[in-house]
């Protein structure tokens, strides 16, 4: 498979420490020792996170772990724009526990490739093992796994088929009261501990960094353009259904959003800016895949469909599982480039 590198930094970023260092260079004293490169010096950047930030499913990614890393991901677009040193650790399915704070089982590493090569994925370091006191900048993106979206989405996919005359089964599951309300409960909970901690260890392992949480994009916030059935969007997902997810999305993202403003940290708001853009809108103006959709960004990579994949209809490319599309990662590094240009 064709391996890619990493995007040079712009034109005018370079241009500008070449003159910046030539400037120093000359008023260095006569004889001294010389004047280090102003590239030397650029920020230290790690990027903590799951598949949203990891970018997976958009072209080119790398395919050496299994984490699906996009080189359009915000991390290397943010990195790019504000001349950061990047350690892009983020991983597709990670949570706030297994991948962040403790290692990634290699039992939850999914891919893309979404077929592991023979012997399988190997677990992975945690993420905040990346930090340490030179890091300038934090970026993490995390906490829909930890609460369980993609199982979440499964019920609401499983209910649709089982349930053809309720029209918010989804939603009676996890608001009436019984077992669904029950676990989601728990699952918010234990994530408001979890995000609580890995802030502390965050600000413990860099203590001098700039952290911004970023938050997650707008999946369903109008539902007018979503079809029953239709797996580029989201399947047999309930057209009523679909208000209590994006109220769900909503919930998360405060959750997320308190944490930040509690450890002084910048959050990053890509909720906002992509209404309009969900997974339900034209294909000319969304920034979402949908369950099995066409691949996006540069190049000619493709993900062999695992077994499970080729058993779900539709004719896309790749079980991309409601992810930004390269559209939607583009919108990201916009509203997280903004952030931290605006706190340096």
């Amino acid at each position: 498979m064709r391996r890619f590198r990493m995007p040079a930094f712009s034109r005018l970023a370079l241009a500008g420490a070449a003159a910046l260092a030539v400037v120093a260079s000359a008023l260095a004293p006569a004889g001294g020792a010389p004047a280090p490169a102003v590239a030397q010096d650029r920020p230290d950047y790690v990027a903590l996170g799951d598949s949203y930030s990891a970018g997976v499913f958009v072209r080119p990614w790398e395919d050496h772990d299994g984490c699906g890393r996009s080189w359009r991901n915000y991390p290397h677009q943010v990195a790019e724009q504000l001349g950061f040193r990047l350690r892009d650790v983020t991983c597709g399915a990670a949570e706030v526990v297994d991948g962040v704070l403790q290692p990634q089982p290699a039992s939850k590493i999914y891919g893309p490739p979404s077929i592991p090569p023979p012997g399988g994925w190997s677990d992975l370091a945690p993420q905040v093992e990346a930090l340490s006191r030179d890091t300038d900048v934090v970026t993490v993106g995390v906490g829909g796994n930890s609460l369980g979206f993609g199982p979440i989405m499964l019920k609401c996919i499983e209910l649709g088929l089982s349930q053809p005359l309720q029209r918010t089964p989804c939603t009676k599951y996890y608001t009436g009261g019984g077992a669904g309300a029950a676990w989601l409960q728990e699952r918010f909970d234990q994530l408001d501990q979890d995000f609580g901690d890995m802030m502390a260890v965050i600000h413990a392992r860099a203590p001098h960094a700039r952290v911004a949480v970023v938050g997650y994009p707008a999946i369903v916030p109008d539902s007018t353009g979503c079809n029953f059935l239709h797996w580029n969007q989201l399947g047999s997902v309930k057209k009523g259904d679909m208000p209590w997810l994006d109220g769900l999305e909503q919930q998360l993202n405060r959750l997320l959003e308190r944490h930040a403003a509690e450890r002084g940290a910048a959050y990053v708001d890509t909720y906002g800016p992509s209404v309009g853009h969900g997974v339900c809108a034209s294909k000319a103006v969304t920034w979402m895949y949908g369950i099995k959709d066409d691949l996006t960004g540069h190049g000619d990579q493709t993900d062999e469909p695992s077994e499970q994949c080729r058993k779900i209809p539709g004719s896309g490319a790749a079980c991309t599982f409601v992810h930004p599309n390269a559209r939607g990662l583009d919108n990201q590094a916009r509203q997280v480039t903004r952030a931290l240009a605006s706190e340096g």
